[in-house]
C-alpha cells in the first residue's frame, strides 16, 4: 500500500486542491454532524487505504479469534467456578445467570488491535463486547471523504471502493430480536444512554437511518423509564420492543439500580436488548487474560492455542500467583514491579483510557502505586504490543503537512463470528482513543490500481 499512499501524497502538493478538499470535508463534517464531544471526528486530509489481500487476511483473523472467545464463553456459562476468572461483580453475576432468550451474548461487537503489516503481525489488546462505537460514524466519514477534490483525482488511477459498516449492525439486531421473539417482526427500537454522552450524534444517525428502513426508533434517557403492564416505555414515547443499549451495564445499575424498571424488563424478557447482561463476561479485560492463561489450556484445539499465541498479548489478572511467561514460572506482582517498561496495567471494566497506566511512562514511584491500585481493585497486567505507524497528512496554516500517527484497527463483530468493517483512529499520544480527548477517526477504503 506504500505506493498507494506516496501517489496519493503526491497529489496533495497541489495547494489548491488540498484546500478545496479541506474546504469541502469541513463543510462535511459539520453539515452531517461527525463530531465527538465538540471536536471534529476527523483531522486528516487521508483515508486510510488497503487492499483486498490485506483485507481478506483480517477476516480470517477475525473469525479464529470469535471461536475461541465462543468457546470461553460457553466456558464461563456452564460453570461458576471457570467464570470467576472475568472478576464479576456480585450484581453482575446474578444477571449473568440470567437466561436471555438469545443465543449471542454480543451480537455487535469491537476487537480493538494493533496490525504491523510489514510482519503480518496482529495483537488484541481490548474485546468491546458490550457497546461497541463507531460504525456509524465510519460510514458517514466514508460519505463525506469519498467525493472530495483529492478522492477523485486519485480515482483516476486506483479503484476504490468503501468498507460499509452500519448495515451490519442492524442486520444482527433484527436477527437478535427474530431469535428472541420466534418470529419475522420489525421491533421499535430504544437506542439507551445518557443523554449528555459525546456519541449522541451517532445515535441520531442510527436512528434517521432506522427510520429510511421503516423501523420505528426513539433515543432515550434509561433514568426516564417505565415498566408497566408488561412493557417498557421510557417517558411519553410509548412502549419499546428492543433496546440497542449503548449506555455501559455498570453505570446503569450505578445509577438506576438493579431493580429499575429497565433492568426488571430486560430480567423478566418483556424487552429484547443487545447486548444483554451476560456480554459482560467477554467485555471483562480479564477475558484476555483467560484465554492466555496456562490453566485454561485444555479448553482450546492446537489451531485455537496458536491463533492465541499470535494474536493475544500474555495477560494476567492482578493477584498474588505464580503464573508463566515466556516459557518459565514467575511470582506475579514482583514480576510486575521489575519490568515496568514492558508492561501495562489497565483496570478490568473501564472505556475511554481511563485508569490505564503505561509502564514505560511512569516513574518507578508511580509504577508503585499503580500496582497498589491493581491489587485493590480489579486489574489486569498486559505485555507490551508494538504500535504502528502512518504517514497521514493534514492542512496547518494553509499548508499540508504529513506526519507519522499511531494507529490501530477495530474489526467490528456481527452475530459473534464475522468482520464488517473496521475503526481506525490515528493519534500523536501513547492513548489511541478518541474518548481520551485525542486523535482522530478515518474510514478505510479498499483500493486496487486501475487497469
Amino acid at each position: 500500500m506504500l505506493d498507494a499512499i506516496s501517489e496519493y501524497h503526491d497529489l496533495l502538493s497541489d495547494d489548491q486542491l488540498a484546500a478545496d478538499s479541506q474546504a469541502m470535508l469541513t463543510d462535511q463534517l459539520g453539515r452531517h454532524g461527525l463530531v465527538f464531544g465538540g471536536r471534529a471526528l476527523c483531522t486528516v486530509l487521508r483515508p486510510r487505504l488497503t487492499n483486498h489481500e490485506r483485507h481478506a487476511w483480517l477476516e480470517q483473523r477475525v473469525r479464529l479469534l470469535m471461536q475461541v472467545f465462543a468457546k470461553t464463553y460457553d466456558a464461563a456459562v456452564a460453570s461458576p467456578e471457570f467464570r470467576r476468572q472475568f472478576m464479576l461483580a456480585d450484581w453482575e453475576e446474578v444477571l449473568v445467570q440470567d437466561e436471555p432468550g438469545i443465543r449471542n451474548p454480543s451480537p455487535t461487537s469491537r476487537l480493538d488491535t494493533f496490525i504491523i503489516d510489514a510482519d503480518s503481525e496482529m495483537k488484541l489488546t481490548e474485546y468491546n463486547a458490550e457497546t461497541p462505537a463507531g460504525a456509524a460514524y465510519g460510514d458517514a466519514l466514508a460519505d463525506a471523504f469519498i467525493d472530495l477534490p483529492i478522492m477523485r483525482a486519485f480515482a483516476r488511477r486506483y479503484e476504490i471502493t468503501p468498507i460499509p459498516s452500519r448495515q451490519g449492525v442492524l442486520h444482527v439486531l433484527l436477527a437478535t430480536y427474530e431469535e428472541f421473539l420466534g418470529r419475522r417482526e420489525l421491533p421499535r427500537i430504544a437506542i439507551v444512554d445518557w443523554p449528555d454522552v459525546p456519541t449522541v450524534t451517532e445515535f441520531e444517525m442510527y436512528r434517521d437511518y432506522f427510520h429510511s428502513r421503516g423501523i420505528a426508533c426513539v433515543i432515550a434517557d434509561p433514568r426516564e423509564a417505565e415498566y408497566h403492564n408488561g412493557r417498557l416505555s421510557f417517558g411519553d414515547s410509548g412502549p419499546v420492543d428492543f433496546i440497542y443499549k449503548r449506555v455501559l451495564i455498570h453505570e446503569l445499575v450505578e445509577q438506576c439500580g438493579i431493580d429499575s424498571p429497565m433492568v426488571r424488563a430486560v430480567r423478566d424478557r418483556a424487552v429484547c436488548m443487545a447486548n444483554g447482561f451476560r456480554c459482560k463476561m467477554l467485555h471483562k479485560k480479564a477475558s484476555l487474560a483467560v484465554l492466555s492463561d496456562e490453566r485454561n489450556a485444555q479448553l482450546f484445539s492446537d489451531d485455537e492455542h496458536a491463533a492465541i499465541r499470535a494474536h493475544v498479548p500474555w495477560t494476567r489478572t492482578v493477584v498474588e500467583r505464580k503464573t508463566q511467561f515466556e516459557g518459565r514460572e514467575v511470582d506475579l506482582v514482583p514480576f510486575i514491579q521489575a519490568h515496568r517498561e514492558r508492561l501495562v496495567l489497565k483496570p478490568n471494566d473501564d472505556y475511554g483510557g481511563a485508569g490505564i497506566t503505561l509502564g514505560w511512562t511512569v516513574d518507578d514511584a508511580a509504577w508503585a502505586e499503580a500496582i497498589a491500585r491493581a491489587l485493590a481493585a480489579p486489574h489486569i497486567v498486559q505485555e507490551r504490543v508494538r504500535i504502528p505507524y502512518e504517514p497521514y497528512p493534514s492542512l496547518v496554516d494553509g499548508t499540508v503537512q504529513i506526519v507519522d500517527r499511531m494507529l490501530d484497527t477495530a474489526p467490528f463483530v456481527s452475530y459473534g463470528e464475522y468482520m464488517e468493517g473496521y475503526l481506525t483512529r490515528l493519534s500523536t499520544a501513547a492513548l489511541l482513543n478518541v474518548t481520551a480527548g485525542g486523535g482522530s477517526t478515518v474510514p478505510t477504503f479498499l483500493v486496487e490500481p486501475r487497469g
